[in-house]
């Protein structure tokens, strides 16, 4: 299911509008509504310049992906303006994967079936916890009863393929709380689930109280227990991983997600959203307003650009992908002209005696034991890389 012949491409929309603000998000969101038509018109617009001006570097998109803020608070007419135009303005393959992200507390069995017949056919409920005092917490607008019968409904709309999304590692969460979460989402049964460690991101309200001591972070024992337990409980209930946060049933991994793990190319619009193409990274403005006027004086809303040196690219394609699915030492080797597996051979020995990572067809993937220490790795590989290439100058 969903497979493409590589390579994929992908198209990032990010709508920014909230009901209220979680305090652990770090994404660009605002409050207010009185803005959402002129983002409307302006998001559009960026669409259809973008597409006159690059054409030439884009493929068929074989993932759309509306993400926020909270999506789900556009109207179905407000959602079908902004699709009319990706229709218009970029091809799209015949099995392409259009992902929205929904609050629980924003949807009825109307609109999905709506999104539905605009041809989402991927949902992505931020559901974080089945607690209540901890959905308090993060200031999450619906309660756990919610968050189940949006899935239920999701499921009379006619969706088979929804994802949700847990947080784990609450300050004074108790490990019987994350399981009684994990059981909850198991039985929902649904094709992918995102189950992510809580970051204190700068400048975020979060931050803000552990700045102020009014919150303490899990402890670091509790957190590596917690993680060693989603990975052990998920696997047994038939899901696999494949990146250090994200589990999916056979045939569900998500399309764009791996778009960006395997530092493929993705276009993207809407404000503070970041895009991939061309061999350029480059982000739009993260205010409504700025973006709001780059668009109009500019035809989109960029506000920065970087080139990408081969040596950038080596260690983004290196890094993103050992992080999910593994590398794939062929790709690695003909592409940047290097034989990886001598450069970092001392490492993988090491790691493969100690059951980190494991090599099948010339991929080299981390285990469940790996992916604990994910981050640890990656700085190794990057710092061998480093030193390899600065000798090799």
């Amino acid at each position: 299911m969903h497979k493409h012949p590589h390579p994929d491409f992908g198209v990032y929309l990010h709508i920014p509008f909230c009901e209220k603000k979680c305090v652990y998000c770090d994404f660009y969101s605002i409050e207010k509504m009185e803005h959402m038509d002129i983002f409307i018109s302006q998001i559009i617009k960026e669409i259809k310049y973008t597409s006159q001006q690059s054409q030439q570097y884009f493929r068929p998109a074989t993932s759309i992906f509306f993400g926020g803020g909270t999506p789900s608070l556009l109207s179905a007419i407000q959602m079908q303006k902004i699709i009319n135009e990706i229709h218009t303005s970029i091809a799209i393959h015949p099995n392409a994967e259009w992902t929205m992200e929904c609050n629980p507390g924003t949807i009825t069995l109307e609109s999905l079936k709506a999104y539905k017949d605009l041809g989402i056919n991927r949902l992505s409920f931020g559901i974080q916890s089945f607690n209540q005092k901890e959905l308090d917490f993060l200031h999450r607008i619906h309660s756990p009863m919610e968050s189940i019968e949006a899935v239920s409904l999701a499921r009379q709309a006619g969706f088979d393929n929804i994802n949700i999304d847990l947080i784990f590692a609450l300050p004074d969460q108790q490990m019987n709380s994350w399981k009684q979460t994990l059981e909850m989402a198991i039985e929902l049964q649904t094709e992918h689930i995102s189950a992510y460690s809580l970051i204190f991101e700068e400048k975020t309200p979060l931050y803000t109280m552990l700045q102020k001591g009014l919150v303490k972070p899990s402890e670091e024992e509790k957190d590596a227990d917690m993680y060693a337990y989603t990975i052990e409980t998920l696997i047994s209930a038939g899901y696999s991983q494949y990146e250090v946060s994200n589990f999916a049933k056979d045939g569900y991994s998500c399309v764009h997600n791996r778009t960006y793990w395997q530092a493929k190319e993705y276009i993207a619009f809407g404000p503070s959203a970041h895009g991939f193409l061309h061999n350029k990274r480059y982000w739009n403005y993260r205010n409504l307003i700025r973006y709001f006027e780059a668009v109009e004086k500019n035809g989109k809303g960029e506000a920065n650009v970087e080139e990408l040196s081969a040596y950038n690219r080596l260690f983004e394609t290196v890094f993103l992908s050992f992080r999910a699915e593994g590398l794939n030492i062929n790709d690695i080797n003909t592409e940047f002209d290097i034989d990886i597996l001598s450069i970092l051979e001392k490492e993988f020995a090491l790691w493969k005696q100690e059951k980190l990572i494991e090599l099948h067809h010339s991929i080299i993937s981390l285990t469940a034991k790996g992916y604990a220490l994910c981050d640890e790795l990656s700085v190794r590989i990057i710092a061998s890389l480093e030193v390899f290439l600065g000798q090799d100058r």
